[in-house]
């Protein structure tokens, strides 16, 4: 089929590049020329594991190219994704719906013959039945232009592998044949056996923001609970691990730290709070507030603990920050909280250098007064303090007592969780990790220590 694929940036590069290279004729579009050349030429402009070579293979194919073009993209596309970016407003916590309108306000001009506009950006419940009148009113074509939802569940760092092989696809329709377009164009996956639901436009809008709080509330408790580990001296990691063997619960996204964000769960979750509002059930998800601040509060106790382990201020002191990005496997600074959290200490007055093996060009731009190191080395050498804030697996592979011998002060936090806490202090390292108290001699290790048996006993 010939699918047009409008908006570039993470979501839609991938999904072009995907779609060509399962067999689809795709042409992309987007408005940043700059961006078009670099696509057109198989350059990825972000990092994305995978994407690169997928990416090239298709415009070598012939299947894939791109255009700054609307009225290229309705000549050419039977199928149109819209794959632009809903921010946060600046205003409130509502999405952002401004490219998808334009999107929409300068394509459906431009139709004038059968074709499907699915939109894969998420969206508060009924836009699409918004954009559906709208596209009535502006298509010369009128009802033979349909609109649909198909919501995006990308991982960044397996958005590739999401895409072509994904848990399931969610279609939402209007009518058979809209139905009958998307099964066409998800046909390889659908062969594969990947569950494909459909249903009406506003339940598929809403899997994705339910989805997405579902995640995030789940992350918050376990971070909530570290909160309650540090104050009872508990584990959160073993409470973590009993918790999982509950097959209601489950053990993924129960792994205490800094807490979450990048370009998704921080702003969708604000934004379905404030469509709720609009809705007028807000209190009905009213617990998603709280679930937005206890992830915020992480960011201001791992500022708090640090400035404890760096002897109660930072002025003067030196930090060493491992990690920039909001996630590791990705170069995506978007709600970072490693960022906001070497930004506070800064600010503080801390002298920080920080490394990410990925994302240190756009933590640049937007901090550009912290000091940024080449190596894991050079970050941390002289430090009071090394912080490791992004779980990247570089840092999980260093080996404690090298980096001792450019880091005499000896001390980490590990606000991720990820480190071999044993292995850093069989090195001579202070190490704190969030809900994870300083480990002690178990009963059973202190009745072999304690109470060793004397001779003549009953156990000689």
């Amino acid at each position: 089929m010939r699918l047009t694929v409008i908006g570039t940036g993470y979501l839609g590069a991938v999904h072009a590049a995907c779609m060509a290279d399962i067999g689809h004729e795709v042409l992309g579009v987007d408005i940043d020329a700059e961006k078009i050349t670099a696509l057109g030429e198989g350059r990825v402009p972000f990092y994305e594991p995978g994407l690169q070579e997928v990416l090239a293979r298709a415009v070598v194919s012939g299947r894939l190219r791109f255009t700054t073009s609307l009225e290229e993209a309705a000549e050419f596309g039977e199928v149109h994704f819209v794959c632009v970016s809903t921010p946060q407003r600046r205003d409130s916590s509502a999405a952002d719906l401004r490219a998808v309108d334009a999107v929409i306000d300068g394509l459906a001009p431009l139709l004038r013959r059968r074709c499907l506009i699915v939109g894969k950006s998420t969206v508060p419940a009924g836009t699409t039945a918004r954009l559906a009148a709208r596209v009535q009113e502006l298509a010369p074509e009128g009802t033979d232009v349909e609109v649909a939802w198909n919501p995006e569940f990308l991982r960044e760092g397996f958005a590739v592998q999401d895409t072509v092989r994904p848990e399931r696809i969610v279609a939402g329709v209007l009518s058979q044949r809209a139905d009958e377009t998307l099964r066409e164009v998800y046909a390889p996956m659908l062969r594969a056996g990947v569950p494909y639901i459909s249903m009406d436009p506003a339940t598929a809008e809403l899997v994705k923001v339910a989805a997405n709080s579902f995640l995030a509330t789940k992350i918050s408790f376990i971070n909530a609970m570290a909160e309650v580990c540090d104050a009872t001296g508990a584990d959160v990691t073993t409470l973590a691990d009993a918790l999982g063997h509950d097959t209601r619960i489950g053990r993924r996204f129960l792994s205490a730290g800094l807490g979450f964000g990048g370009g998704c769960l921080p702003k969708d979750i604000r934004a379905f709070t404030a469509r709720a509002d609009e809705l007028g059930v807000g209190s009905a998800v009213s617990f998603l507030r709280e679930i937005d601040e206890i992830n915020v509060r992480q960011r201001r106790r791992t500022v708090a603990i640090a400035r404890d382990m760096a002897g109660g201020s930072f002025t003067g002191r030196r930090i060493a920050v491992l990690g920039a990005t909001f996630k590791p496997d990705s170069d995506d600074i978007r709600d970072s909280p490693a960022l906001a959290v070497a930004d506070a200490i800064h600010r503080e007055g801390a002298d920080v250098r920080l490394h990410d093996p990925q994302g240190m060009d756009n933590a640049r731009a937007v901090l550009p007064l912290l000091e940024y190191a080449p190596d894991v080395e050079k970050a941390c050498a002289g430090a009071d303090l090394v912080l490791h804030l992004t779980e990247w697996a570089v840092y999980r592979r260093i080996d404690p007592a090298a980096l001792a011998a450019v880091t005499p002060a000896r001390k980490i936090l590990d606000a991720r969780n990820a480190l071999d806490a044993s292995l850093w202090r069989s090195a001579g390292w202070t190490l704190r990790a969030l809900g994870r108290p300083t480990p002690v001699a178990l009963p059973s290790q202190l009745a072999a220590v304690d109470h060793a048996p004397t001779v003549g006993s009953d156990l000689s």
